[in-house]
């Protein structure tokens, strides 16, 4: 069937996402989900949500959600874009605010969907190498440019920049667009969304998928000035008018609002990740400093791919990239404590 293809489906190379396999007693650790439930309150509202009213359609600016988010953050309803998942929300971003002339910047070690999108809708894209410590080097973005974007904290590597240097960099490129994605801002980064009402040129993306457990569900949204959020509503609305369904905005909503749920399983996740990263320097990983639910480590005596397949074969799944410069990484989702106890086991036996 390729022969009836639009020319750009055979210059796209897709993004792989994490295995998803139903295997008995599994532990995975390798799609960076949250391991406890969502909010009771999350699931009472969407229960609630999935009555009759689905026969009709859903509020197509997600208003409920929206003024939440605003007042959650200190800013207007007009400062606020919200999508089916922040990888729609990017999606978005790259198609509205990121092609132009001079080409889009990003670490050359960063979310592997950046150059999928860029691919998609043919935008000049050039990478910025990571530091030998493997964090991102502000500096290296002193170059022309026509907008940059930033994982923060990066993924895969879990290091994060200190607000200082992201606001360095809004202040060097005031006629660029900069583009902050926070997935896994919640577990020990400072967020830039406090920056928004300084920078008319800032915008932050966020997802409800990991520190607030729902990833199934589908949520994102983007912080940032009017004109930003008007460019991403105008290219939303030319594509999906509804993008978020009535269970997946009240249960949102529900989420934001249950702030003790939320506060509780961060702090588990992150007392978890502290107690791992120990575990794993004892086994003589070299263990990458993280403000991420997951780790990113290598071992200078075992290959990472056979430690991944070792792993696998105890039914423990990682992540390894098969990628230049951390091609010997593997990234490990912070699970329970039961969980992160039987991939040491597993490590130990393997390692010895």
């Amino acid at each position: 069937m390729s022969r009836f293809w639009s020319p750009v489906v055979h210059r796209l190379t897709p993004y792989t996402p994490g295995e998803q396999v139903p295997m008995p007693g599994l532990v995975k650790l390798n799609t960076n989900e949250n391991p406890y439930g969502p909010s009771p309150l999350a699931l009472a509202a969407m229960r609630e949500a999935a009555g009759d009213g689905l026969r009709k359609y859903p509020d197509p600016n997600g208003t409920a959600l929206k003024d939440a988010l605003a007042a959650s953050h200190g800013l207007r309803r007009d400062q606020v874009f919200v999508g089916n998942s922040s990888d729609e929300v990017l999606a978005h971003v790259f198609q509205a605010l990121l092609n132009h002339e001079l080409p889009l910047l990003s670490p050359d070690i960063s979310y592997s969907f950046y150059p999928t999108y860029c691919s998609l809708y043919g935008i000049d894209h050039r990478t910025v190498p990571l530091d030998d410590r493997f964090e991102i080097d502000v500096a290296g973005y002193d170059q022309p440019c026509g907008a940059i974007i930033l994982a923060n904290p990066n993924a895969p590597t879990g290091h994060a920049l200190p607000l200082s240097r992201i606001e360095a960099l809004l202040a060097a490129h005031p006629e660029q667009v900069v583009v902050i994605d926070e997935a896994y801002v919640d577990f020990g980064a400072d967020s830039a969304a406090t920056l928004v009402e300084r920078y008319d040129n800032l915008l932050v993306v966020q997802t409800f998928s990991k520190s607030r457990s729902l990833a199934g569900l589908r949520v994102g949204f983007a912080l940032g000035h009017a004109d930003l959020v008007a460019g991403l509503e105008r290219v939303k609305n030319s594509f999906n008018c509804y993008p978020l369904g009535q269970v997946a905005l009240a249960g949102a909503v529900a989420a934001l609002e249950d702030r003790a749920w939320f506060e509780q399983t961060r702090a588990a996740i992150i007392a978890s990740r502290e107690r791992l990263a120990a575990d794993l320097a004892a086994l003589g990983f070299d263990v990458l400093p993280s403000k991420a639910n997951f780790l990113f480590v290598r071992h200078l005596g075992h290959d990472a791919a056979t430690l991944a397949a070792g792993l696998r074969e105890r039914a423990i799944l990682v992540r390894h990239f098969r990628q230049p410069r951390i091609d010997q990484f593997l990234r490990i989702s912070i699970g329970t404590d039961a969980d992160c106890g039987k991939l040491v086991a597993a490590l130990r036996e393997l390692l010895a």
